[in-house]
């Protein structure tokens, strides 16, 4: 039997994610992390884009945050993040439409939104159709 950490990915609204795993795999700001059992402990900045989790078993689960932090324990990963959503549940429709609106933000300087915020947008909309596509990838094969 394999070691397993316990896992929780929460968002502003609710618990998104809470059980075992044995790895977990997070889009840190420097880079993307995997995290095994009994891992040192660690507190990081997360960047927009899809956490996977390896549950008992090997069966897989992605979930889409839009950044946050995660706290990394011996056997507890806790990820906090404004907006986290199960891969799944996400909307590509809705993604692209927000690439295409900061994209348009960035372009016309004249708007009233800032290019931090637009800069923000883009990245976050380009992590939700990337985590969509990986998805669909998964499901294909």
């Amino acid at each position: 039997m394999a070691m397993t950490m316990h896992v929780d990915i929460v968002s502003a609204e609710k618990s998104i994610f809470s059980g075992t795993a044995e790895v977990v795999v997070a889009p840190a700001l420097m880079g993307e992390v995997g995290i095994h059992p009994r891992h040192t402990q660690m507190l990081t900045p997360l960047k927009p884009g899809e956490v996977r989790i390896t549950k008992q078993g090997g069966e897989e689960e992605a979930i889409y945050v839009s950044g946050g932090i995660m706290e990394v324990q011996p056997h507890v990963i806790t990820i906090l993040s404004d907006t986290a959503v199960r891969a799944h549940d996400l909307d590509e429709a809705a993604a692209q439409e927000a690439k295409l609106r900061a994209e348009q933000a960035l372009t016309d300087r004249s708007g009233e939104i800032d290019l931090a915020e637009a800069q923000s947008q883009l990245a976050e909309a380009v992590a939700q159709l990337q985590a969509i596509q990986r998805l669909r990838k998964k499901t294909n094969r």
